[in-house]
């Protein structure tokens, strides 16, 4: 009883890592080419092929060492490249300007 218990939670996290993944792909094939190249990171084509991978690694050959890998590769993407391409396109920070402070926007002392 306790290694079905096991198995469905594991069984979830797998599940889990499968849609943090599909949508890691998702949005990595909505950017755009240049933004990757302004960002200073790796090319639309190569993310598209690394979370592909994954993708299809976890639907069909769900093996722990594979799925590991691929979801250490969706969270690189998720954690580095994702905010660097959202500030490059100019949809990063929840529209905060640049001259916003701590205590709202610098005005030059008047």
């Amino acid at each position: 009883m306790l290694l079905q218990g096991f198995s469905s939670l594991v069984s979830l996290i797998f599940l889990g890592l499968l849609i943090l993944s599909v949508y890691a792909l998702v949005n990595a094939a909505l950017q755009r080419e240049d933004a990757y190249r302004a960002a200073d990171k790796q090319t639309k084509p190569f993310w598209l092929v690394i979370l592909g991978v994954t993708v299809a690694v976890q639907l069909l050959i769900p093996w722990l060492l594979l799925v590991l890998a691929g979801a250490i590769a969706t969270i690189v993407y998720l954690v580095d490249v994702r905010p660097a391409l959202q500030s490059v396109s100019g949809r990063g920070r929840g529209g905060w300007s640049s001259s916003d402070g701590p205590y709202g926007p610098y005005n030059g002392g008047r």
